[in-house]
């Protein structure tokens, strides 16, 4: 629960990944009434601060990171709903896909042959503008968020809902 909008306030997620990642798959509930943009998943790396990012800059729309470049998804505003988003890349592919609430929304291409970092700083709540600080409170969540996975793989929709 991040129950007020701060400047330091996160949740550090201790996973080491063994190599760089070629496919992931980060899924997440979310809880919330922010209209403002607020960060919900940070990866960050020494090299680059956006490694992944699964970001919302308004209600009505979902922003997916990767290697400092973007695809957004237009999506429902839903504000005070209870949202479960999963996004997924594959790098031989360059596919991303997002699900929200178990609906799959159409796939988008980013950063192919790309290589994840594996010396990751993984936060919840908070974007890192730098590895593991330099936090912007007009960027920190407001609300709750439970039942956070990653995985090193894609994953369908039937992954999607099992997840949920």
């Amino acid at each position: 629960v991040f129950p007020q909008e701060t400047k330091d306030s996160h949740v550090l997620v201790r996973a080491k990944p063994e190599q760089p990642l070629q496919n992931f798959t980060v899924c997440l509930r979310s809880y919330t009434d922010l209209t403002r943009p607020h960060s919900l998943f940070s990866y960050a790396t020494k090299a680059q601060d956006n490694e992944i990012l699964l970001f919302k800059p308004k209600p009505s729309e979902y922003r997916f990171y990767l290697g400092g470049r973007f695809v957004s998804f237009g999506v429902p505003k839903s504000i005070a709903a209870s949202e479960h988003v999963c996004a997924s890349w594959e790098s031989t592919t360059s596919i991303v896909g997002l699900w929200l609430n178990g609906k799959p929304w159409p796939r988008k291409g980013l950063q192919r042959g790309y290589a994840v970092g594996a010396e990751a700083a993984i936060l919840l709540g908070q974007e890192q503008d730098a590895f593991r600080g330099s936090f912007d409170a007009q960027q920190s969540f407001m609300g709750e968020i439970s039942a956070v996975y990653m995985w090193d793989t894609g994953i369908s929709t039937t992954g999607v809902v099992a997840a949920m």
